[in-house]
């Protein structure tokens, strides 16, 4: 595949994702709905490594500001300071008892503040993209 190709399958990924999310609190799952967040911003930092690097395969790891760091994106503070946050709704391979935690913290307010700011970063990231 060409960088192009690389760089959409990751785009396309995450907005399929992004239908998730939706789909996901519209019923109620708000845990899964912010998991699913959460890979909507690491497919479209993935897509912006294989922008930014010689590589067209990007590193693997969930950690989101590990793989900013390794983009040429200069996001807001306000973005990057999100990237922390959306790193602990990583839920897959973590003990119950911090999935139970996460779970009782994911109101619907909470989770309809979160999903909004997601996408205002999503919007970003995706017209950064080619």
């Amino acid at each position: 595949m060409k960088k192009e190709e690389h760089i959409s399958y990751w785009k396309n990924m995450a907005l399929r994702d992004w239908e998730s999310v939706i789909a996901l609190y519209k019923s109620k799952q708000n845990m899964l709905s912010l998991f699913f967040a959460h890979l909507v911003i690491e497919k479209l930092l993935k897509a912006h490594f294989v922008k930014d690097n010689i590589e067209n395969t990007p590193p693997f790891t969930h950690n989101l500001e590990t793989i900013y760091n390794q983009t040429n994106l200069e996001l807001d503070s306000k973005f990057y300071e999100r990237l922390s946050v959306m790193n602990g709704w990583n839920i897959e391979g973590r003990y119950q008892d911090y999935k139970d935690k996460f779970y009782k913290m994911c109101t619907p307010a909470y989770a309809k503040v979160k999903i909004d700011e997601t996408e205002e970063l999503k919007r970003c990231l995706i017209q950064e993209l080619p």
